[in-house]
């Protein structure tokens, strides 16, 4: 009799542990410096202007076998755009695009996942300029593993696009800057 209560618990334990592992919850490495959000939007359809994100968190739950499960917060801080010029980002913040001063955050929170293939298809409601949309992210496990410290990290790559004026970003630079495209590259830290 004892030793079939042993075993009982001991498998109890197990099934626990292995279904913990598979449901787990990541925090983005920030002070690490392993996760970015990025941008890319064309200027008058003449070049490109790059730019990102210095101040954002967030986390997501990633479950190997059930997708379904899995989910992805972001918030970004708005004022924190970085494109490599001063004035440039000094009028992003204003009221002809981000309004950082009215709305300081902007927030992805995911409503469903689902795997085709490699690509995990996010679908989420994306709030920027007081304005919330849903939009779609396409994203790719980049790997997964124990670090050098004791904690185990995954890491993501996601693209996506939004229309300015889906969130009420009124200035026009011509009809191949109407959309802003997005890529998201994050390293998580289990959380324990």
């Amino acid at each position: 009799m004892f030793k079939k209560t042993v075993l009982g618990l001991t498998t109890g334990a197990l099934f626990l542990t292995a279904g913990s592992a598979l449901a787990a919850t990541y925090q983005f490495d920030k002070q690490g410096q392993h996760a970015f959000i990025e941008f890319r939007i064309q200027h008058l359809g003449y070049s490109w202007v790059y730019g990102s994100f210095k101040d954002f968190d967030g986390s997501f739950t990633y479950d190997e076998k059930d997708p379904a499960k899995d989910k992805v917060e972001v918030t970004i801080k708005t004022g924190s755009i970085d494109t490599n010029h001063a004035e440039r980002d000094k009028h992003i913040r204003g009221g002809d695009f981000l309004n950082a001063a009215k709305f300081p955050e902007a927030k992805f929170v995911s409503t469903a996942v689902k795997k085709e293939g490699e690509t995990y298809k996010i679908t989420g409601d994306f709030t920027l300029n007081g304005v919330t949309k849903p939009i779609t992210l396409d994203a790719k496990l980049m790997g997964e593993g124990k670090d050098p410290w004791g904690g185990y990290r995954a890491g993501f790559e996601a693209q996506g696009n939004i229309k300015l004026k889906d969130f009420n970003i009124k200035s026009d630079l011509g009809p191949k800057s109407q959309e802003a495209e997005l890529l998201i590259s994050v390293e998580g830290v289990q959380n324990k």
